[in-house]
């Protein structure tokens, strides 16, 4: 048979011939030890193996599948052919963050769970091949920092999270001369303060805000805008403002005991335990030789499972209301988090937190949870079984049930911008607020998302910011 003959030699055909490889991962006791990620890279001919897996769609789903629309093939096309910067230039066009991204994004729900070779094997190790581009590109100084030509508008991002990172980042290569507002003393918002190193070293997102320097964007740190500097200051000062605040308030656990000392929230716990810096200065969580129960089912119930391993807690216990399936963290965090030794209980829900008699906790109060008929949001809704209460021996709770949009104060001229029920910004299509000239977007919108939800929010408000100011210059 001549090899053209042969359909295997066809390279849209390589997803059979070569298996996927995940990225190099360390073994659970090694990585518990310490705070370093846990993820290592390909090396050149594996990447290039794998993004030769790509059978090249003419109508990608996986680029669908992506909030950004990253083009995909497109990058894997040129990894395949060990043209890696010209890959990682072709990923920089749609995302300002992709070597971040690649680390935080659960491909497996987005490009990945989208891939059309799911429903013959393993889909291409989209997120890998990401992560490896962009960092041979950065490794290599190959992101162009030159500052352009200004063109006379000034733009106020507030908060130095990802989607105030994005939209300064299109911003100020439009043109626009570009201040940073950031409450904390470092910049990076939740990319440094809420998610661990283990998932993503904060040297990246280091990198990241010195490319932004370089380009001319300018940061003021320790600001708190609406409580120290107001909406008219901004006004006057700038020729637009984007909001980018987040959403960091903790949703109360309202259960008696709920206000004992040993009962923290799951972000100060996570800032303090992972943020080496005397700039953070937040109470110390005592954790090693403690049994430590961790209240919900998202990401960050995983980050403080994982957190308060690697702090020598004697066991750590996740809680949460529903089953597996309806669980919204990660599968692939929720696996690692196994791996490092947590445990879970699903269809359970604490009714009280039990005091030790020192003050302290002794042990978290549960029932049994079954599924009933689907919520609002179309998932079971869950409901106690009578008489199944149990008791979980306890030291420390963390809190980890959601977060709230932060609410400025009454006094304060932000708090006239119309907001949804539950406190996040109303905005258009271009993410304007009520009022012209103020965008917003990312976690202050939509409530508590993903990472690269608030990148597209930015990107889309940067553009609507361009368009807005454009038509005032006529």
């Amino acid at each position: 048979m001549p090899p053209t003959s042969n359909p295997l030699a066809n390279p849209k055909y390589n997803w059979s011939r070569i298996a996927r490889i995940g990225p190099p991962k360390r073994g659970a006791n090694e990585r518990t030890g310490d705070f370093e990620e846990i993820y290592g890279s390909y090396d050149e001919a594996t990447v290039r193996e794998q993004a030769s897996r790509c059978i090249q769609c003419p109508h990608p789903l996986c680029s669908q599948g992506c909030p950004l629309s990253n083009r995909i093939p497109e990058w894997l096309a040129q990894a395949a052919q060990g043209n890696f910067l010209e890959a990682a230039a072709i990923s920089r066009t749609t995302s300002n963050l992709p070597e971040i991204c690649s680390r935080v994004c659960p491909q497996e729900r987005l490009c990945e769970g989208a891939c059309i070779l799911n429903a013959k094997g393993d889909p291409v190790a989209i997120g890998a091949v990401e992560r490896f581009i962009n960092d041979y590109a950065l490794d290599r100084g190959a992101v162009d920092a030159t500052p352009v030509m200004p063109n006379g508008f000034s733009v106020a991002v507030v908060g130095s999270g990802p989607g105030g990172i994005a939209c300064a980042d299109e911003l100020i290569q439009l043109g626009y001369a570009v201040t940073v507002y950031e409450s904390m003393l470092i910049p990076g918002g939740l990319l440094v303060n809420g998610i661990p190193a283990f998932k993503l070293e904060k040297r990246l997102v280091e990198r990241r805000i010195e490319l932004l320097v370089k380009r001319g964007v300018k940061f003021e740190l320790g600001v708190k805008v609406g409580w120290d500097v107001s909406l008219a200051h901004l006004r006057r000062q700038f020729d637009a403002v984007f909001l980018a605040v987040g959403a960091q308030r903790p949703k109360a656990l309202d259960i008696p005991g709920g206000q004992l000392g040993g009962v923290i929230d799951a972000l100060p716990f996570l800032i303090q335990k992972n943020v080496a810096s005397p700039l953070v200065d937040l109470p110390k969580v005592p954790v090693a030789g403690k049994r430590v129960a961790v209240l919900g089912g998202g990401d960050t119930a995983m980050d403080c499972l994982r957190t308060a391993l690697r702090c020598g807690a004697k066991e750590a216990v996740g809680l949460y209301r529903r089953d597996l399936a309806n669980m919204p963290g990660s599968r692939k965090e929720y696996h690692n988090a196994l791996e490092e030794g947590a445990r879970f209980e699903f269809l359970v829900n604490p009714v009280e937190i039990v005091p030790n008699g020192d003050g302290g906790v002794g042990l978290v109060r549960c029932v049994r949870m079954e599924l009933g008929a689907p919520d609002s949001s179309g998932r079971r809704k869950p409901r106690p079984v009578p008489g199944s209460e149990f008791d979980v021996p306890t030291d420390l709770v963390l809190v980890a049930y959601g977060f709230d949009a932060v609410p400025f104060p009454p006094g304060s001229d932000f708090a006239g911008l119309a907001t949804e029920e539950w406190g996040t910004f109303k905005v258009d299509r271009s993410q304007m607020t009520s009022e012209p000239g103020v965008f917003a977007g990312g976690d202050d919108v939509r409530g508590p998302s993903l990472v690269v939800h608030a990148v597209r929010d930015g990107r889309r408000a940067a553009q609507g910011i361009h368009r807005y100011l454009k038509a005032r210059r006529g």
